[in-house]
């Protein structure tokens, strides 16, 4: 008899109250594998509120759409401005509360967390890591998807922080002995 693979969906927020990004992977076993990517633009709106609203209803849409099991989401970052500091984290928990509301396990990431996960370095530039995620997920990030590239890498860490990819696997204390068991893997 095979043993059943673990499928499901993850959800990565890149929050925002001008543009907020989001990406959803799918998951199966040790595989992930690009289902959606976008972005919703509250900036649209005149009053913070009902951008607020905006975030808040777009998020509970795409979750009652795609049906994520985990909803992963980048930590506001310190900034000079205390005011765009209090708007992002605003943004953020409203996002936070959109995927509690149905049921939705959430994790945060610090920025630095996230490009350390992607590139292995957690100063990478965006385009280090919009080059990365391309790489690792096999497909060509466009412009329109520029901004949502922080939102699909707060996914893909997530999944390597979770163990998702580890769960199973031989461990290596060193490149040679991985490699005499991948030689596949060697370029």
């Amino acid at each position: 008899m095979k043993k059943q693979v673990s499928r499901y969906r993850l959800l990565g927020i890149d929050p925002g109250t001008n543009v907020l990004g989001y990406a959803l992977l799918d998951i199966q076993g040790k595989k992930m594998a690009l289902c959606d990517m976008g972005v919703i633009y509250p900036g649209k709106f005149e009053t913070h509120q009902e951008k607020l609203q905006h975030i808040f209803e777009r998020l509970q849409s795409i979750i009652t759409t795609y049906e994520p099991r985990e909803m992963a989401i980048e930590a506001p970052f310190y900034a000079k401005n205390p005011q765009s500091m209090l708007k992002l984290g605003r943004a953020q928990g409203v996002a936070i509360a959109a995927a509690m509301t149905k049921g939705v396990n959430i994790t945060e990431y610090a920025p630095r967390k996230i490009k350390q996960s992607v590139t292995g370095k957690g100063n990478a530039s965006k385009e280090q890591v919009s080059a990365m995620l391309g790489s690792i997920l096999q497909f060509n990030i466009d412009d329109y998807y520029l901004d949502a590239t922080d939102a699909l890498a707060t996914a893909v860490c997530h999944f390597y922080q979770s163990g998702s990819v580890l769960k199973g696997q031989k461990r290596y204390n060193d490149w040679g002995s991985f490699l005499k068991d991948n030689p596949h893997r060697k370029k």
